[in-house]
């Protein structure tokens, strides 16, 4: 019998710098690629959200569809399964003789320990892990991750000051092992019933990469990316690097190519400035494990917050006594994206003026946001409560401010119907109201 690998796939649902995939190309066996949709991703958490919204699951079914598609000309097969992960990948394994799982390594707790049960659960199975979710390997960090910086800006010059930056990014594979052979599973299903601002998957995803740095857009970045409206005024990738349909390492490489070709200036460094933040994040992430989700966050005592229900969901709903603040939440929930200023003001608004539990607002964002990823999430969401790793503590954007700043004439709140929606006033907290702990 021929040896046989699982790939577990979750955020990688890409060809182009796909490490697991160009070392299994010339694999001597078998290669079953799974992709597990999860029950719980659809039920209501104790922050009452779910995982996974309307916007976020339309564009993960079109992700997962554009890789189908994409493996399938190499002559391979997704299959995509519902179930829980440690059922269906541990039954699997077992039941096809598979003697290697293969995935990419995860920041966010929950999925660690999924992974410790399969492991528990398949105890004959080798399983390896790759990290191909961020710039830098473990190995290439500057310092041991027990001592990462506690701040951004140390971590950034550090990283920078390394003579070997960034590895370069993988080709695309040209060819895939054989399929397992087995009986089929439950197929993708159709996604064009619905059409979004964006399209997921890593056909689009290169389709707008390209698309950018063809343009001149990258060399006033800094200048645009602040604004609340307008589609070409800050990068989008997050919204497929999320996904992981493209890379941060080919993103990279991709600004320093542009950089050759156009000139660089402090625009150009700003994009990889942010990918920067963002690696920051995932490392912060891997070493915070659980206090990343905790209500005191990185703090020694927790902030002098409750939680209200009625003020929640007017802030969900887009109902509060702050026009700019309700047109943002309508952007998002008509959209499933908003954006990167836009998240700090109605972030801001929740704590600051609503004065409720960050992590309510948080568990919302992932739920609507086609673009989640759960170390930028919790870990900016912990910057603006005061319970991160900035030691200026937590952030206000004051609203009056923000509105004069960002949308003086009133354009963009009229465009979200944002000042329709306005209640008076705010209701009161209640001692009941505080969350259990």
């Amino acid at each position: 019998m021929k040896k046989r690998v699982l790939y577990w796939l979750q955020n990688d649902l890409r060809l182009v710098d796909n490490e697991i995939l160009s070392e299994l190309a010339d694999f001597d066996g078998e290669l079953d690629l799974v992709f597990v949709i999860e029950p719980r991703w659809f039920r209501q958490t104790n922050y009452q959200s779910k995982p996974y919204g309307t916007h976020k699951y339309h564009f993960l079914r079109e992700s997962l569809a554009a890789f189908a598609q994409a493996v399938e000309q190499l002559g391979q097969t997704l299959h995509v399964i519902t179930g829980e992960p440690e059922q269906v990948i541990s039954h699997r394994l077992q039941k096809y003789d598979i003697e290697t799982l293969v995935c990419t390594e995860q920041v966010g707790v929950y999925e660690q320990k999924q992974l410790s049960k399969i492991t528990a659960l398949c105890p004959q199975v080798t399983v390896k892990t790759y990290q191909q979710d961020t710039l830098f390997k473990a190995a290439d960090l500057p310092f041991q991750l027990d001592n990462l910086p506690k701040n951004f800006t140390a971590f950034r010059k550090k990283v920078e000051a390394k003579p070997t930056f960034i590895a370069a990014p993988q080709q695309a594979v040209s060819h895939l092992p054989h399929p397992v052979q087995l009986c089929p599973d439950n197929l993708i299903a159709d996604v064009a019933t619905q059409s979004g601002v964006f399209k997921g998957g890593l056909f689009a995803a290169q389709q707008h990469c390209n698309a950018y740095f063809s343009s001149q857009a990258p060399s006033s970045y800094k200048e645009t990316r602040n604004e609340l409206d307008g589609f070409s005024n800050s990068t989008k990738f997050s919204v497929w690097l999320a996904g992981g349909t493209i890379s941060a390492k080919q993103l990279y490489r991709e600004i320093e190519v542009y950089e050759l070709q156009n000139g660089s200036n402090e625009s150009s460094y700003w994009i990889k400035f942010e990918l920067l933040w963002r690696e920051y994040f995932k490392w912060h992430a891997m070493r915070s494990g659980a206090t990343l989700f905790q209500f005191k966050g990185q703090k020694h005592s927790a902030p002098l917050r409750t939680f209200n229900s009625q003020r929640f969901n007017a802030w969900c709903q887009g109902r509060t006594p702050f026009a700019l603040v309700n047109a943002i939440i309508h952007e998002l929930n008509a959209t499933g994206y908003i954006a990167n200023r836009s998240r700090q003001i109605a972030a801001s608004c929740l704590v600051n003026e609503l004065e409720l539990d960050w992590r309510y607002g948080a568990a919302f964002f992932e739920q609507q946001l086609i673009d989640y990823d759960v170390a930028a999430n919790w870990g900016n969401w912990q910057y603006i409560a005061g319970v991160g790793v900035d030691p200026r503590g937590g952030r206000h954007f004051h609203i009056n401010k923000q509105t004069a700043l960002y949308d003086p004439l009133a354009r963009y709140i009229r465009k979200w119907q944002g000042d329709q929606t306005i209640v008076s006033t705010i209701d009161s907290v209640d001692e009941v109201d505080w969350p259990k702990m």
